[in-house]
């Protein structure tokens, strides 16, 4: 009975499956035609049955060569977007000094994190799928057989505390309940489908499966008609290909509902049903269960699922560009090579036709008919030029990239304001596709720090890497995260180049904004406006300082437990007592008072220690 059942819900699953994958098919077709044009196969249509076709050349002389500039447009948008990449600072949502630690250590977990799997690589690579496809997705999931090593079970296996995992997963992988669908959080389901060999199988799930051959997308090198006269080239191009002994693992996520109030994870592997229980992740807010994927999108398309890319609007001006220039060559061939006028029957065809009218030829033609001669040719149309012009020109206008300072309408004499104005309207017309990378990397963060919250249930050491090379080593477990109390401030890089932080630093510091009340730059403030000036290295006063602040949070927790710390003459005695107020001001010092009176005279005393010494060295 029981297998009746678990046949029954594979079947369902493996259905699903497939009529989502005949409803998703227009949207893939499109993808195809989009990587094809990127890498330099545009002479492809969409045929019968959804099939990406190549096309062929109609006459031997046709010139059909590809003049590529959406590979360059693409660069050039990955470039500039990955530049956008976000930094985070984890707010506390109170000033109470427990929501201070909580923040300082859930921004700690993310910069460990961000380090140790190269996030930033990975958001470089959805980048690059996003602007190809439209849409891209991120997958965060707990690995328990990653992490440190925690102990040995009774079997010998090593015992690990397990590790957070980010993935980076194509469109051609996911398939929503509905194409309708505005966002994730609208779907019902997802099914995430994924072609594994049999060998992976068995390490993943240790149940031994029957391989097949299965389709899939590869690349290759094809003769298809590219090329002009007298020569042929080749394009890089998508096609479908089979691979052997593999099975496709179907994993159908149910959001949680009133039937399933925890939701549905249902993993299918070939026609076997190996799993059916509830969400394992609690990675929603208030620590609901939720799908582990996070959407990103390049242009999001109102009532679609799937974003588009910027690509599908350029491949109409490509092939006009490619048409024009290679029927200017075609044009341009007929001047250079020319053409024959003969009288029929006075010379021989067959060998005119092969080495036509070459210098130091004898040309014998019947006597008394007419020599042969070039017909007169004209002066290459100037509608060619202005066309070409006008096609570049789109390419700019829908793309919203350009290099701006290497046009020729970039006056010599124009006023930095003004080359200001023109390149901060390029950035502006990226920022739609900014705003999404600013979101999914503020979900990946969220979604992190959840899991670390539901996962990390004993102390962890985990460490993280300054921009001036300082290794900071430190313990966390899941009661020091409360990842809904904190908010993530994601702020985009984006048209910020180093010298225009630079010169807003500049501009706060003659405002008199970054100066205390008697007029000068406390050593805190100091160490903040050289980590923003880029001189970590430059200079180790930053470095001290750190090390001071340090030194006084560890001083109040020692005094905390009643133990009494002693003033040292190389302290930096003001930044000490800024540290020792603040805690003071907290509601941990209130609450730790309240059961240990002698706290506030032990702080006091530390203090007035310090400010003793301070007066001292004046």
């Amino acid at each position: 009975m029981k297998n009746k059942i678990k046949n029954s819900i594979a079947e369902e699953v493996i259905a699903d499956f497939k009529l989502r994958q005949a409803q998703r098919k227009p949207f893939e077709t499109a993808w195809q035609i989009n990587m094809n044009f990127l890498m330099g196969n545009q002479y492809c249509n969409i045929g019968y049955g959804g099939i990406v076709e190549e096309s062929d050349k109609q006459y031997f002389w046709q010139e059909r060569e590809v003049f590529n500039h959406i590979a360059p447009i693409f660069d050039i948008r990955t470039a500039k977007l990955s530049n956008s990449k976000p930094k985070f600072a984890v707010l506390p949502c109170t000033s109470d000094e427990r929501d201070k630690q909580t923040a300082k250590v859930s921004k700690k977990i993310i910069d460990s994190v961000y380090y140790k799997l190269g996030i930033d690589d990975k958001i470089n690579q959805a980048i690059k799928w996003s602007e190809v496809t439209g849409t891209v997705f991120y997958k965060i999931t707990w690995n328990a057989k990653k992490g440190q090593l925690v102990a040995k079970d009774e079997e010998g296996y090593d015992v690990r505390s397990g590790e957070v995992e980010v993935e980076v997963i194509s469109p051609f992988e996911i398939f929503p309940d509905s194409a309708t669908r505005e966002s994730l959080d609208d779907c019902e389901s997802i099914i995430h489908a994924r072609v594994y060999s049999v060998s992976e199988i068995k390490s993943i799930y240790g149940i031994d499966v029957k391989g097949e051959s299965i389709n899939c997308y590869t690349l290759d090198n094809v003769l298809n008609g590219i090329g002009g006269l007298g020569y042929n080239a080749t394009a890089t191009k998508l096609i479908e290909s089979r691979k052997g002994d593999s099975v496709i693992v179907l994993e159908k996520y149910i959001k949680p509902n009133s039937e399933f109030p925890y939701g549905r994870l249902i993993i299918v592997v070939g026609s076997e049903l190996v799993y059916d229980g509830e969400l394992p992740y609690k990675c929603g807010s208030d620590g609901k269960r939720d799908f582990p994927f996070i959407r990103q999108v390049s242009l999001a398309e109102p009532g679609s699922f799937w974003g588009s890319s910027v690509i599908e609007r350029l491949i109409p001006v490509q092939r006009a560009y490619n048409a024009v220039k290679n029927r200017k060559h075609e044009f341009i061939n007929r001047l250079t090579l020319g053409v024959l006028s003969v009288e029929d029957g006075s010379v021989d065809l067959d060998n005119l036709e092969e080495d036509g009218l070459c210098p130091g030829k004898v040309l014998v033609y019947r006597q008394g008919a007419s020599e042969p001669k070039y017909l007169s040719g004209e002066a290459i149309p100037t509608g060619f030029a202005d066309e070409e012009e006008k096609l570049l020109n789109e390419f700019n206008k829908i793309s919203g990239v350009s290099e701006t300072l290497g046009t020729d309408y970039v006056n010599a004499n124009m006023s930095g304001t003004a080359l200001e104005l023109m390149i901060g309207q390029d950035e502006t017309r990226l920022n739609t596709t900014v705003e999404s990378i600013k979101s999914a990397s503020l979900n990946i963060a969220k979604k992190i720090l959840r899991l670390y919250k539901q996962y990390a249930l004993f102390p962890r050491l985990a460490r993280i890497v300054g921009e001036n090379g300082q290794i900071d080593i430190f313990y966390f477990s899941s009661s020091d995260i409360s990842s809904d109390d904190v908010n993530i401030d994601v702020q985009s890089d984006l048209g910020d180049s180093i010298s225009q932080k630079r010169e807003l630093i500049f501009n706060l510091l003659n405002a008199g904004v970054l100066y205390d009340d008697e007029g000068k730059l406390s050593s805190r403030m100091k160490s903040k406006i050289l980590d923003m000036l880029g001189f970590g290295n430059w200079e180790n006063a930053q470095d001290i300082s750190e090390l001071h602040i340090k030194r006084a949070d560890n001083e109040n927790l020692k005094m905390l437990d009643g133990i009494s710390v002693k003033v040292g003459e190389i302290d930096d005695h003001q930044l000490h007592i800024s540290e020792h107020i603040s805690f003071m001001l907290g509601v941990d010092f209130d609450n730790a008072k309240l059961k240990n009176p002698k706290l506030e005279v032990l702080f006091l005393e530390h203090i007035k220690s310090h400010k003793n010494q301070l007066k001292s060295e004046d």
